[in-house]
Order: structure tokens, then sequence, then C-alpha cells
């Protein structure tokens, strides 16, 4: 009899025990769940989609597989493989661009000076337009007549420029790194002022200079931000589509045809659907390939930023 309460009398506390272990899972059930319907299953649709030849007019079970096809024929594509030098051109063209404007600002403005705030929030006005408007703002002011640069270029006595023709994709660059060098600065300004003051203290004790305290020291501790940050927009700069889209059509000829408007195009246009979810695959293979190698790269930093404020505080 006193075993069998005994063993009632444990009941309720391996029930708590099962619930506590349980409930870690069931807490994140739903975060699982709405990943796989927005993320995974969509993703292996599109990855399956690939190995067939797949046009609108049918469902992706009536197509043909064909393997490897897609991405062998996109491969000997010279077109695709154009759209896919444009890409790898203007993406780290605006991110170094970007990244040295952006850190050289965060540097410049990381200072006590009146009106600065007001000044910082100027700097981000341009991430907060949409990239349709900026688009159109940048083709009015390329206009080769009526356009702000052409009528400014004209009032100094110099010959107008052929903004988007022959220099469509320096045009398409400029656009971009007027837009999202600001969401550079912001968080380059961020990492610098989490800086530990006592690193900063200790070279000053020491005598190093403005540029020596940059290159040595803040620019090191920044580096671990700088590269995610640098990988955000990476990632972000091989997905850009509208600014192009209503700057230059992918034109002239396919001078500034990145994959993602090559790859709507191949959908809606041509109605390849196999092959836009072929070069869509490749586009997140070059992706991945980048995260993992800038991951890498920001761990190596991270150790190298840790033994430069281990020497900083032992300094002081």
């Amino acid at each position: 009899m006193a075993t069998e309460v005994t063993s009632h009398a444990k009941t309720p506390r391996q029930a708590s025990a099962w619930i506590n272990r349980a409930s870690p899972y069931m807490f994140i059930a739903p975060a699982v769940v709405i990943m796989f319907m927005a993320l995974i299953y969509p993703l292996g649709y599109m990855i399956w989609g690939s190995f067939r030849d797949w046009d609108p007019s049918q469902t992706i079970g009536e197509a043909e597989f064909i393997g490897l096809k897609n991405y062998v024929t996109l491969w000997n594509d010279p077109n695709f493989l154009e759209s896919l030098s444009v890409t790898l051109r203007f993406a780290f063209l605006c991110v170094s661009a970007e990244m040295v404007i952006g850190v050289g600002l965060a540097l410049l403005l990381d200072r006590n000076i009146r009106g600065m705030s007001v000044l910082r929030t100027m700097f981000i006005l341009p991430m907060m337009i949409a990239p349709v408007v900026v688009g159109l703002m940048w083709r009015y002011m390329y206009h080769p007549t009526v356009g702000t640069f052409n009528r400014f270029l004209e009032d100094i006595g110099l010959p107008k420029v052929d903004w988007l023709g022959q220099n469509a994709l320096t045009s398409v660059i400029i656009a971009d790194i007027w837009q999202w060098t600001p969401f550079i600065f912001i968080l380059a300004l961020a990492a610098l002022q989490s800086l530990p003051r006592s690193a900063l203290e200790a070279a000053k004790i020491d005598g190093a200079t403005a540029w020596q305290q940059i290159w040595h020291i803040k620019i090191p501790l920044m580096m671990p931000v700088l590269i995610v940050t640098a990988l955000l927009r990476l990632i972000d700069a091989f997905k850009v589509l509208e600014v192009i889209l209503v700057l230059t059509e992918g034109g002239p000829g396919l001078s500034t045809e990145i994959l993602a408007l090559r790859i709507s195009r191949t959908a809606t246009e041509f109605r390849e659907l196999g092959e836009a979810a072929a070069m869509s695959n490749y586009l997140l293979m070059i992706l991945m390939l980048l995260t993992v190698s800038m991951f890498a790269f920001n761990k190596l930093q991270e150790i190298r930023a840790a033994r430069v404020r281990m020497i900083a505080e032992e300094d002081a």
C-alpha cells in the first residue's frame, strides 16, 4: 500500500519534468512550421523545378525530368555568363565604395559637435526612400537634355555625358551608393561608439596619433561588425532589382542586366521556369559561398579584436 502511494506521489513530479523538457520544443514548434512553409518548402520546390523542362502551362509534376541539363545549358549560355559578370562587378564595386564612404563618415562624425544629431539624421534619409522612387529620381537627374547633371555640365562648359547609355553601369552604381551608404554609416557609427574607451585612452597615453588610433585600434576592433555589415550589403546587392529596372531595364544590351533581372525575364518573358529556377540556385550557391567565407574571416577578426582589446587593457 505504501509503495502504491509513493508511486502515485511521483507521477505529478514526472509529468512536470516532462513538461519542462518539452516546453522549449513546444515554443519553437510554431517557428519551425512557419520556416518550413515559408522557406524550406519553396526552396525545395525551386531545386526540384530546376531539374525539369518546366514552363508556366504545366504543373511541376507534368514537366519532363531532364536532370542537370538546365545547369549545363546556362553555364554555356553567353548571356547568362554576361549577367553573372555584371552582377559580380556591380555588387563588389557598390559594396567596396559604400564601405569606404560609410566607415569614413562614421569616423568623421564620431564627435561632439553642435547640430551633429541633425546631420546624422540627414545622412540616413536616402535609405528610407522606396527603391522605385530612387530609380525615378536618378532617371530624371540622368536625363540627356533636362537632367540635373547634364545641365550642370553644360553650365560650366563641359560636354554632356550619356549617363544611361555608355556609362549605364557606372550610373546605376552611383545611385546604389547614394541610397545604401547610410546603412553602412549607421552600423559603423554604432560599432565605433561601442568601442571600449580604455583601449583608446591607453593609445592616447602611449602617444598614438589620430591615424594610428584609427588603423591600429578602431578598425581592428570594429572589423567583426564591418564584416557582417559588408555581408548583408553584398547579399542585398546581388538581389537588387527595382532601381535597375526603373533606370535602365537592364540595358543598353546586357550592360546592366544583373542575375535577379535575368531570372525575372527568363520566368516571365521567356517562360522557362526550369532555367529560371536553375539560375536562382546558382545565385543561392554564390551567396552561400560568400556567407561561409565571410563568417570564417569574421571569426579570425573576432580573435584578433579580442587580442587587441586584451593588450590595450593590460597597457591601461
